[in-house]
């Protein structure tokens, strides 16, 4: 659920003795006591976890410790009501309305969000995403528990057993003193649970995964039964095998044309593929490509999608960076020559943008 639906209100924090929670219109405002929703306690250290937690002080850090007990299941059953609230009778229309199909969209919109809270370093921005992604989670069990499916209990129950069962390390009588121990662990346990619904190795990856992400993922599976380069290093002959083989469906041969990279020069238009068969052999060798930049990132314990990302965010932000100059210069970016932008870039580059 988007943190504001169309034409809705944010709920509040619930401190004073009536609020409003949000509807999809003024009119349908409607006001609650504290009795009716409950109302967790502040921490015993008098710490706000509000929208503005990220402006407070930072707690000591600890590893492996719960918040306070009543004031932790306060606020989860207050959290709870509130969303069953909003899919009651009297509730909102716009959650009402809700199924998780149609929430689908806001649940991977709210977790790439989180992405972006994450790298900025913004606890306030982390606290709130978070809360985003709990909302996902709370609301997907609410309408499973309103269609007579499922309901949080489930959720949490089944979350809380396969943690237990697939951490014999933590939680039973195993050995394990690294991080690969742990995930034989895991996948030894997985298997058994998983053996009478996948016949291989590659079931169970999710269908919607980003396939940069997809290709370590296969990968790192293949991996693990020993179907890999013994070498690391070894992926780096193999990429260049593949350029080779693209440079001779784009080229003819494996020898790649040397233009020097500069923006000093008449543009050439682009023409692209119109052939099918060669357009797909092409795509089939860009793909071999990639699937080897993949794995040279998984190789180094790298996420490909996450260093894909990062890359984006930062050419986008160097666009930005030229539009910003030439604005202030009075001129749009759309009238500005390829040097002016390059000079630009250049400089986005070095201020660190």
């Amino acid at each position: 659920m988007p943190s504001r639906p169309p034409n809705g209100k944010a709920v509040p924090g619930f401190r004073n003795r009536t609020d409003t929670i949000m509807a999809t219109d003024p009119q349908q405002q409607h006001a609650r006591t504290e009795t009716d929703v409950p109302s967790a306690e502040a921490p015993e250290n008098g710490t706000d976890t509000g929208p503005d937690a990220g402006s407070r002080p930072r707690r000591p850090a600890t590893t492996g410790t719960l918040p306070d007990r009543r004031a932790l299941a306060e606020a989860f059953v207050r959290l709870c009501d509130v969303v069953a609230r909003l899919r009651s009778p009297e509730g909102c229309p716009w959650d009402r309305a809700q199924t998780l199909e149609t929430i689908k969209p806001f649940t991977l919109e709210e977790t790439y969000e989180l992405l972006e809270a994450i790298d900025s370093g913004d606890d306030a921005a982390i606290v709130e995403e978070l809360g985003d992604v709990l909302l996902q989670v709370v609301l997907d069990a609410q309408i499973g528990r309103d269609e007579g499916r499922f309901d949080i209990l489930d959720v949490i129950r089944t979350l809380t057993e396969k943690l237990i069962r697939r951490h014999p390390h933590v939680f039973g009588d195993q050995q394990a003193d690294s991080p690969q121990a742990v995930m034989r662990h895991w996948d030894r346990v997985k298997s058994r649970e998983k053996e009478k619904q996948r016949r291989s190795i590659m079931d169970g990856l999710p269908a919607e995964l980003p396939q940069l992400a997809r290709a370590a993922r296969i990968a790192e599976r293949a991996a693990r039964v020993g179907y890999d380069f013994p070498h690391r290093e070894m992926l780096f002959d193999k990429l260049r095998e593949e350029l080779d083989e693209l440079a001779t469906e784009l080229f003819g041969s494996p020898e790649i044309p040397h233009v020097p990279a500069s923006v000093d020069v008449e543009p050439t238009p682009d023409v692209h593929l119109t052939d099918p068969t060669v357009r797909e052999r092409v795509e089939s060798e860009l793909g071999d490509v990639l699937f080897v930049l993949a794995n040279i990132a998984r190789r180094w314990g790298i996420n490909p999608e996450e260093a894909l990302r990062k890359s984006n965010r930062k050419f986008e932000s160097r666009v930005r960076f030229i539009e910003e100059q030439l604005r202030a210069r009075g001129k749009d970016i759309r009238e500005a020559s390829l040097i002016e932008m390059e000079d630009l870039y250049q400089q986005g580059k070095r201020r660190g943008r």
